[in-house]
């Protein structure tokens, strides 16, 4: 089968690779239908994850129907049409029972990272049962694609663990698909104001019409963080939400916060970064990390199909997965292309 095939920083090909065969009897090999391109693919290629080992196919979203299932699957059958989990989870270790499946202790997010991953005509899913949902009527393909990763990270990471309440005043620092899908599920608990920050004017118009009710353009870092200020009636926001992964854009986070004030990073980190523990101390601010678990995923598809969330937004580009280079460019440039997220299609 044709698979994009990770060989090292910088360099990624095209090549033909095995089948996924089942290996264990909770596996499932699902056809790909559709597929795209996450900005942690980007990382890998930068270098940021090195234990990606050469030869890795790439990819942890999409969905697709299933071509097989090992004995003990019983959520599922072959010819369900399904949406690939970016995590991988077991369902019955230590983490998988504290709804931590971004630790599962035989997966979490394994896929395109430590095993071969989605972007590929076909691939195994481990633990089917729990790494898989079926994918319901009413919902379009591409939606179905977003609810793989960027809406349970925007989600999971930015406003839950960021603790986004009514009224309050909350930063996304990142106009990026993750911040965008931070953007679109923070509506849903009402805050007075949505600042949006990036580099990209074209990204801080799309976030306006996408319900931010100011933008802030980062070109200069300390200007910028005046107007954050300015339009906080000087106190800083409740909630910043780190959704790049650079230090300059966690800084810019952990500088514009309140009193009591929540700082969220969901961006993916390849370098240290500065951490202003004696400014922040005195301020009462609470810091997270996290890597998704998918919990919220369920919760999600019926937003989608109660018409409350409309994943399908974010999608810019469209390609047929042997253009997948073309694709790999336009997203990396998209700045140029104006592209938010791409899809792939078999």
């Amino acid at each position: 089968m044709k698979a994009l095939v990770y060989s090292e920083p910088q360099r990624m090909t095209v090549a033909d690779v095995d089948l996924p065969r089942i290996q264990e009897d909770t596996d499932a090999i699902v056809r790909m239908v559709k597929t795209t391109i996450c900005g942690t693919d980007l990382h890998i290629l930068n270098g940021d994850t090195p234990e990606v080992k050469a030869g890795t196919v790439l990819g942890h979203e999409g969905i697709g129907v299933i071509e097989k299932i090992g004995s003990t699957v019983s959520n599922f059958r072959v010819g369900d049409r399904v949406i690939i989990s970016c995590v991988t989870a077991c369902g019955y270790c230590t983490y998988c029972k504290k709804g931590m499946y971004a630790h599962c202790e035989n997966g979490g997010w394994i896929l395109g990272h430590e095993i071969d991953g989605t972007q590929s005509e076909f691939v195994r899913i481990p633990h089917a049962d729990h790494s898989l949902h079926h994918i319901p009527k009413g919902m379009s393909d591409d939606a179905a694609v977003m609810m793989s990763d960027i809406f349970p990270t925007g989600f999971e990471i930015g406003v839950l663990n960021g603790r986004v309440k009514k009224n309050d005043t909350v930063a996304i620092v990142g106009a990026g698909p993750i911040g965008m899908a931070t953007l679109l599920t923070a509506q849903f608990y009402s805050p007075a104001k949505i600042i949006m920050v990036d580099l990209d004017e074209h990204r801080l118009r799309v976030a306006r019409d996408f319900g931010a009710t100011d933008t802030v353009h980062a070109g200069n870092m300390p200007k910028a963080i005046d107007k954050v200020y300015e339009l906080t009636a000087g106190k800083g926001v409740d909630v910043a939400i780190e959704a790049a992964g650079f230090p300059e854009t966690f800084d810019f986070c952990q500088k514009i916060l309140a009193p009591g004030g929540h700082l969220a990073n969901e961006g993916v980190h390849g370098q240290p970064v500065q951490f202003d523990l004696d400014k922040l101390w005195i301020k009462n601010v609470t810091v997270t990390t996290g890597l998704v678990s998918t919990n919220s995923t369920a919760e999600l598809i019926a937003a989608v199909l109660k018409r409350k969330l409309s994943p399908e937004r974010l999608v810019t580009h469209h390609f047929d997965f042997t253009e997948i280079e073309k694709a790999y460019h336009v997203f990396k440039e998209a700045s140029r292309s104006q592209a938010i997220k791409v899809i792939l299609s078999f």
